[in-house]
């Protein structure tokens, strides 16, 4: 279905395209009818009020290219404008672009840049992306990387693409992902598979972290020394499973927090970043390798570091070889 606005006030009668083709039909309804609650989708589908192909649906019915579905009047909340791109960001995300063709779109994120809208963040990365690109009928992050963590990011163009690359990233099949983390002190160089469940939790303060628990999920990171400086040392490390803050924590676990972490560094260590001159989280994710979802062919991304990140390597003395 290629990008359609719908008059709300009366019935819409939709064609299903190649874009949403195998999609749930709530979430099909969720993502048109910007700002409904989810109660008034599942409600007008209960009602039967919403039909595939004149037929009464459920909610989990999958949908088909050609399919035509009945959307009945409904009344939406007034949704706030997504603001416009400025020319910094538009230039900014075009420079960052490392790979493109009819199916994907691979960026190398700024550190500070949330990846979508919410939590007081009107504009994420991919709302811009779709402002940037009007006519792009479908645009829809295959990943996710925290805001303060910068590096190489997937955007699906096609929901195939999307759903092939979710799976692979379910199944740790087919897709791998390299990172670059600068950490406090030394790292054992025969440190490299660390195999610790993660538990998500809350300090007294309610502040949301992650911890090393038998009570969490089974994790595993693969972590290779590049270079070593006097109070830091830069690794690559390799999130075999995906957990939240999982390189993170596990760099935690070996007694490395990594230099500019808010979260887990203790007040010596931020003091430490501070005389350095670092002002921010020194995770890159650097690598990213997968079966093209459509071809099948090798992709092989390298994201390089951004001269403040590099300028970092390079003050303590942990500027490795490979990143010249």
């Amino acid at each position: 279905m290629a990008k359609q606005s719908i008059n709300p006030a009366q019935v819409n009668l939709l064609v299903v395209g190649e874009e949403n083709e195998g999609q749930r039909l709530d979430n099909f309804l969720l993502a048109l009818l910007k700002g409904a609650p989810k109660t008034l989708v599942y409600r007008i589908i209960r009602k039967g009020e919403v039909r595939i192909n004149k037929k009464r649906a459920k909610a989990d019915s999958r949908l088909q290219k050609g399919d035509q579905v009945r959307v009945p009047p409904v009344r939406l909340p007034e949704a706030n404008e997504t603001p416009d791109v400025s020319p910094k960001l538009q230039r900014i995300l075009n420079d960052s672009i490392l790979f493109e063709d009819e199916a994907l779109l691979a960026i190398n994120k700024p550190h500070g840049l949330a990846v979508h809208g919410g939590s007081g963040v009107s504009l994420g990365m991919i709302e811009a992306l779709r402002k940037m690109r009007p006519d792009h009928s479908f645009l829809e992050l295959v990943h996710r990387l925290d805001r303060d963590t910068s590096g190489v990011i997937l955007v699906a163009k096609k929901r195939k693409a999307l759903t092939v690359l979710q799976k692979m990233l379910v199944d740790k099949k087919g897709i791998s992902k390299k990172y670059l983390a600068l950490v406090h002190g030394h790292w054992d160089a025969a440190v490299t598979d660390i195999r610790l469940p993660l538990l998500r939790t809350e300090r007294k303060s309610g502040e949301r972290i992650v911890v090393v628990s038998d009570e969490g999920k089974s994790c595993h990171t693969r972590t290779r020394l590049l270079e070593s400086g006097r109070q830091y040392a830069l690794i690559e490390a390799e999130p075999v499973t995906g957990r939240t803050h999982q390189i993170r924590v596990h760099c935690l676990s070996q007694g490395n927090t990594i230099a500019g972490d808010e979260k887990y560094s203790d007040r010596t260590e931020a003091e430490q970043d501070k005389t350095t001159g670092i002002r921010r989280l020194c995770l890159h994710a650097w690598k990213l390798g997968f079966a093209h979802p459509l071809t099948g062919q090798r992709v092989r991304l390298i994201a390089p570091p951004d001269a403040e990140l590099k300028a970092a390597y390079k003050s303590v003395g942990c500027l490795s070889g490979e990143l010249l």
